[in-house]
């Protein structure tokens, strides 16, 4: 690892300050990415700025069926959430399945979706629940915020803060985890709102990261079932292809993480 000098943020304005006062600091909070990418001499931030003791990127709250998330919760924290499980037990769910119980001690729900590894879970659950990703200067809507492999719509500075979402009539993720990394070799998440509308967000096996299933949302809004799905098809041309599995074998799973998270939902 490279010498990189670590500043403890008190509040939002002070990790601001912190952060721009060098062209080459970055963020960090529960660190399962950066640290280990660090200490591979692959990242070599100057200034690292720890954001786990920002009381403001804390917590859950429910409001009725409106859900706020704050950046710095633990996946543990999402996970054994109450008053989260009785409105959306699925991003429990989601959240229980994380990594290992060390990562999901440290790891966050903003450092996951700021970082949008294309087989991390909770960018489907944010497109999937049609989720806004609050940061210090704005609102964005989820389907605006991925944009990329590893890329957001994050400007240089910005932090998540939030994530606030209306809890869905019916949801549920089941994802197929690589045996080592726990990361999904293939996930889907499927949310029904209260009016009827469905939304389907693969991650794991997209080319370009997690992607929304139109076909799927069409077929489901019209009859919520396993048919339904079995009769979608899903195109591999589009998918990842690499050692752990082909871009036809990713397909495959697509339809089958689908139809176990309609039933389970």
């Amino acid at each position: 690892m490279y010498a990189t000098n670590y500043h403890r943020a008190s509040s939002l304005a002070d990790a601001v300050r912190l952060q721009s006062s060098s062209d080459e600091a970055k963020y960090v909070s529960g660190g399962m990415t950066l640290i280990p990418t660090m200490k591979q001499r692959l990242a070599a931030p100057s200034d690292l700025v720890d954001l786990r003791h920002v009381a403001e990127l804390k917590g859950i709250s429910v409001n009725g069926n409106r859900v706020r998330i704050g950046a710095g919760t633990t996946h543990y924290e999402v996970s054994a959430s109450p008053d989260l499980k009785a409105v959306c037990p699925a991003i429990c769910h989601l959240a229980e399945h994380i990594g290992d119980p060390h990562v999901r001690h440290m790891g966050t729900i903003g450092g996951s979706i700021a970082n949008n590894d294309p087989a991390a879970d909770y960018p489907s659950a944010m497109l999937a629940l049609g989720a806004t990703i609050v940061t210090n200067t704005r609102e964005i809507a989820a389907d605006d915020f991925f944009t990329g492999l590893f890329e957001t719509a994050l400007e240089d500075g910005e932090i998540v803060v939030a994530v606030t979402f209306d809890a869905p009539a019916k949801a549920a993720y089941s994802k197929f985890p690589n045996p080592a990394s726990r990361y999904a070799m293939a996930g889907v998440f499927v949310a029904k709102t209260g009016d009827g509308g469905v939304r389907v967000a693969v991650t794991g096996a997209g080319s370009n990261g997690v992607f929304r299933h139109a076909g799927m949302e069409q077929a489901l809004s019209g009859n919520w079932s396993l048919d339904a799905v079995a009769g979608v098809e899903v195109d591999a041309s589009d998918l990842l292809s690499d050692l752990h599995g082909s871009a036809e074998y990713r397909a495959n799973l697509v339809k089958v993480m689908a139809k176990r998270a309609v039933a389970a939902a």
